[in-house]
């Protein structure tokens, strides 16, 4: 396996460690928290960039790059509803339009039929991305046990229920808007999709 996929593989297998030391209650808990975190983060960044510099392009990781990548996004944000830090609903429909479209690009790229990235989607990506790091690094940074009360109060202080919560309505709309966009402008590769699943679950 080629390191870009194994970088893709570390990052599914972080992504429990991260929800672990969220949720769970010990010493510097919140510190390993973010740090895993932040070396799965960047797991996605650096087998990209192999990627594109290399050309170490595999079917594999062509489906299941952007799934890892889902799959820490959604037990991030469910770990933060958890925690109380953000809202229920707004996330389930963040993580179902996600989980649908990364389902239809993967079994487009299954197919060889890949759906292409439109720029609206890759914006919509970096906000969502920008938006919850912001809300998990305040929030860690905030019950840090390592750093002075006052620095953890500025910390708290960032997380206001109205930033918190609007900013989440923001994103959800983008991600909305940005599903629509998609399908309306790829309709015909949607139904084409839909042809190979009916000609596949016929034969």
């Amino acid at each position: 396996m080629i390191l870009p996929n194994q970088l893709t593989v570390l990052r599914i297998i972080l992504t429990p460690f991260v929800v672990f030391f969220m949720l769970g209650e010990g010493n510097y808990f919140e510190e390993i928290a973010l740090v895993i975190y932040v070396v799965a983060a960047l797991t996605d960044w650096y087998d990209g960039w192999l990627a594109k510099k290399f050309n170490y392009f595999t079917k594999w990781g062509k489906v299941w790059d952007p799934i890892a990548d889902k799959i820490l996004t959604a037990a991030t944000m469910l770990s933060l509803v958890y925690l109380h830090v953000i809202p229920l609903l707004p996330v389930l429909v963040i993580l179902l339009r996600d989980i649908f479209m990364t389902g239809f690009r993967s079994y487009a790229e299954h197919i060889h039929k890949p759906f292409p990235t439109s720029r609206y989607a890759k914006i919509k990506t970096f906000i969502e991305m920008v938006y919850l790091n912001f809300v998990l690094i305040a929030y860690l940074l905030s019950r840090s046990s390592v750093l002075a009360e006052n620095v953890r109060e500025f910390f708290g202080m960032l997380l206001l229920e109205e930033v918190v919560f609007w900013g989440l309505i923001i994103v959800m709309i983008i991600t909305v808007h940005s599903a629509y966009i998609y399908v309306k402008d790829n309709f015909h590769l949607f139904k084409d999709l839909m042809g190979s699943k009916n000609d596949q679950s016929g034969s």
